[in-house]
């Protein structure tokens, strides 16, 4: 194909100015070499220098670990499965779970920031983690600490309720763990206790409404809602799904 574009118009009156195409990346490379021959260069000397990131920069998660209370959201937000809870001791040496991050399967989403409850999860603009083992790439608790946390480093999760919207409302902004809550369905609770149990921030507590046909007293969970968090612990251990989230539209 290209021989007979040469056939076609390499003859004649059109021969000279057919080649000229080649002129203009030529003129394009020579004013750039012009440009970076008198003006700085755009590269900089890496590892020596280094280029600024801002603070919502989506490097390696980092974790405030005395505002963090263990609910494991962020283990069940991460897409790639790079999140667990293990346990270790707090500062007064009481065990605790906390998140232990595989850099390796870390996709850098954020996600784990952004549903955090407690806003203990964090981005950081370190992105330097090259290691020469697959075991230095997991990154556990106390590891995972930044101590240049920012306000902008924390990804707060916000939405607009669908009730502000129909109102005229539709700039103002809710956080979701702070408007929904678990609710209860009395009739399939068993008082087995396990929602008072799994929640991380005691925001559970078990009240008693009578008691059954065997004289025993019926307890049904009461939830605080200053000091809930809306993690969904609660309904992911309830064994008879008796507690489900509430959204507040």
């Amino acid at each position: 194909m290209t021989m007979e574009y040469l056939e076609k118009y390499r003859d004649g009156r059109h021969k000279c100015w057919k080649d000229l195409w080649i002129v203009r990346p030529i003129w394009t490379a020579t004013k750039l070499l012009i440009r970076t021959t008198v003006h700085r260069p755009v590269t900089v000397l890496y590892p020596y220098e280094a280029l600024w990131n801002p603070d919502n920069y989506r490097g390696r998660p980092g974790l405030d670990f005395n505002k963090c209370v263990g609910c494991g959201m962020c283990a069940r937000m991460c897409p790639c499965a790079a999140i667990i809870l293990v346990e270790t001791p707090d500062d007064e040496g009481n065990p605790v779970m906390r998140p232990q991050i595989n850099m390796g399967r870390c996709s850098f989403c954020a996600y784990c920031a952004e549903y955090c409850p407690l806003d203990a999860m964090t981005v950081t603009p370190i992105v330097e983690l090259a290691e020469y083992t697959r075991a230095d790439l997991i990154y556990g608790p106390r590891r995972l600490a930044y101590e240049h946390t920012t306000e902008g480093m924390k990804v707060i999760l916000e939405e607009t309720l669908l009730s502000d919207y129909n109102s005229g409302n539709g700039e103002k902004r809710v956080s979701p763990f702070k408007v929904d809550r678990p609710e209860l369905d009395g009739n399939k609770c068993i008082s087995c206790k396990k929602c008072a149990k799994a929640c991380p921030v005691d925001a559970i507590k078990m009240v008693e409404h009578g008691v059954n046909a065997k004289g025993r007293p019926i307890l049904w969970p009461e939830i605080n809602d200053e000091t809930c968090i809306c993690c969904s612990n609660c309904v992911d251990d309830c064994p008879k799904d008796a507690l489900h989230i509430k959204e507040v539209l």
